[in-house]
């Protein structure tokens, strides 16, 4: 399944303004080091590594470059507000699947931007072909949850106790999944905006 790559810089209207939507890059650095140091820490609980601290910072930039992974950053007003990511393995058993992984700042929350982001880095999924995509969050985000289940995504596993907070209480995890092949062409009949055309 070949599809077209998406280009970038991007701009939707949300609530919150203006959004635009580019690729990340090493000259990004600090800027998303400060908005993942403003994050509240239970927003990282459900991303596999701790995104405020420099040195996963810079190994998440080197990721980057390697081409394993491509983040996608939620400017507002030169400032990231969000940033989306896309992580596969080609040379793993799952060279057919896509995580997605998605963080917004609390001061844009319930102002469309978490959704656009969410439907851009779904879109930017599609076009890289991938027929399986999963996203994982803690069970009580329950908006960010409802933001994928409107993408078609359906709860594929509960893992207990998955994840330990700075205070050492546990959380659950939550894993979504949707099987990009199976359900595109119901995508293409019904429209999710912009996931399937550009």
């Amino acid at each position: 399944m070949s599809s077209e790559t998406r280009t970038y810089p991007r701009r939707v209207q949300t609530e919150a303004g203006e959004i635009e939507f580019r690729l990340m890059s090493q000259a990004d650095e600090a800027a998303v080091l400060d908005f993942a140091q403003k994050l509240p820490v239970h927003d990282l609980l459900f991303l596999p590594r701790n995104i405020s601290e420099p040195k996963v910072l810079s190994a998440w930039i080197k990721e980057i470059e390697r081409g394993a992974i491509t983040s996608i950053l939620a400017m507002k007003g030169g400032r990231v507000v969000g940033c989306g990511t896309l992580v596969r393995d080609p040379w793993s058993w799952s060279p057919h699947v896509g995580e997605i992984r998605n963080v917004v700042s609390s001061d844009v929350r319930g102002q469309g931007v978490g959704r656009a982001l969410s439907q851009e880095t779904f879109a930017l999924a599609l076009s890289a072909g991938l027929e399986k995509l999963v996203v994982q969050m803690t069970v009580d985000q329950s908006g960010a949850i409802a933001i994928f289940e409107g993408l078609g995504f359906k709860a594929e596993a509960l893992l207990r106790d998955h994840v330990k907070d700075k205070d050492g209480k546990t959380h659950d995890i939550v894993v979504l999944g949707h099987n990009v092949a199976q359900v595109r062409a119901q995508l293409e009949a019904y429209g999710v905006p912009g996931a399937v055309q550009h």
